[in-house]
């Protein structure tokens, strides 16, 4: 076993150069929800100069690649990494590989993810399994709108029937080459929110004659940080967090709405919330709450 990983060590330490350029250049070139299909083409082209065998389209721009075993399949294991970049600008413009799409970016480092598993991928195709069948699984629209869940509708299990599945994320300020994990939910549930304020509008001169619901915006906020604090327990995980703020178009009039939205994560089903509608002293609130399957 000790020859093994230092096999394995010496592999990647002599092809981490071009793994790295890899990253770069998905980095440099990021793609939202349903829209990844240069990245597609890309895994696509690299899985099958490994030899694997490759579907494409699988959710719009989902990719999979199956390593058979050598001698008979037994057993089949799952490896997943997913695709997308997030909806916002890249500040680092010094970076040779920042982002050229602007508004679009690799924040949350699936760009990584995407080389690990082909990584993987491709050291596998130099040392395949005897006995288990292994199925590179690269999902598309991990943030927020489920990718994974349209690619088992559209049948990837029925097509590529697994016993098990493995992932990761990344972790960053985790010890470089160590790997973090937990008995139980290894990641939190991501919950979605949307909620509205609307009430009569007014010059900002005379707030006495609107309902000011920028006001009334900024107190429900402060308001919904107390959920947490106050309904679970202490020695459990959850959190909640508002993450935009919309309304207004003038320095001097108040606006008839706002709106806020954000996210509720929770390593238990029983500590996610609902946002209902309500009604109160002058203003309507409409609420949406939703939990992407990814």
């Amino acid at each position: 076993m000790k020859t093994m990983i230092s096999s394995e060590r010496e592999y990647f330490e002599e092809n981490i150069n071009r793994y790295i350029d890899w990253r770069h250049d998905l980095h440099a070139h990021p793609e939202t929800a349903f829209e990844e299909f240069r990245t597609a083409r890309l895994v696509a082209e690299r899985l099958k100069s490994f030899g694997l065998q490759v579907t494409e389209g699988l959710a719009r721009t989902g990719v999979v690649g199956v390593l058979p075993a050598t001698v008979s399949t037994t057993r089949r294991v799952g490896l997943r990494a997913d695709l997308d970049a997030l909806p916002m600008t890249e500040e680092a413009v010094e970076l040779p590989h920042c982002s050229v799409h602007n508004g679009k970016m690799h924040a949350c480092g699936h760009d990584g993810h995407t080389v690990m598993l082909l990584a993987a991928a491709e050291y596998l195709s130099l040392h395949p399994f005897e006995y288990t069948e292994v199925i590179f699984i690269f999902q598309p629209a991990e943030e927020n709108v489920a990718g994974g869940k349209v690619m088992v509708d559209e049948g990837l299990f029925d097509q590529f029937p697994v016993d098990e599945v493995f992932g990761l994320h990344n972790l960053p300020g985790q010890q470089f080459g160590h790997f973090a994990a937990r008995v139980g939910p290894q990641m939190a549930s991501a919950d979605m929110f949307r909620v509205t304020l609307s009430g009569r509008g007014g010059h900002a001169a005379w707030p006495h004659e609107s309902d000011d619901v920028i006001l009334a915006a900024a107190m429900l906020t402060v308001q919904w940080h107390t959920i947490v604090s106050r309904s679970v327990d202490p020695l459990d995980a959850a959190v909640l967090s508002v993450t935009q703020v919309h309304g207004g178009e003038s320095d001097n009039v108040l606006p008839s709405s706002v709106s806020l939205r954000g996210t509720v994560r929770a390593l238990q089903e029983s500590h996610t919330t609902s946002c209902r509608g309500a009604d109160g002293e002058g203003l309507t609130i409409l609420g949406s709450y939703e939990r992407p399957r990814a």
